[in-house]
């Protein structure tokens, strides 16, 4: 009995953890980031690989893996607003834990991705 509610416990702080809102992470949606492209001093990260970006992509975005993103966040700045976009959003929400382990402030994800652009 113990061990059950112990396994269901872990199972609820796992999927708690996986799937809640970060603090300090906005989520928006691909209506509101047409707003915000019309901002030159946002940074925006795709991080799809490249045969994907090369296929359709939105102007002004700028293609770092996210497999590659560790190693490319030097080149981005953290005082500016990242604003970044992947397929369906859960590779961009990855991206966007990653920078603000590293110190980003204003991250933006893009939920739906380009699944959801129009």
């Amino acid at each position: 009995m113990i061990i059950n509610a112990l396994i269901i416990i872990f199972l609820l702080w796992f999927l708690y953890q996986r799937f809640a809102p970060v603090k300090g992470i906005q989520q928006i949606a691909t209506t509101e980031l047409k707003a915000k492209l019309k901002n030159k001093h946002n940074q925006f990260i795709d991080v799809r690989t490249p045969h994907e970006f090369r296929t359709k992509h939105i102007k002004g975005f700028r293609n770092i893996p996210l497999s590659e993103l560790p190693a490319q966040t030097g080149q981005l700045s953290k005082d500016r607003e990242v604003i970044v976009i992947c397929q369906s959003g859960m590779r961009s929400m990855k991206a966007s834990k990653l920078l603000k382990k590293q110190g980003f402030t204003s991250i933006t994800n893009v939920k739906g991705g380009m699944n959801t652009w129009r």
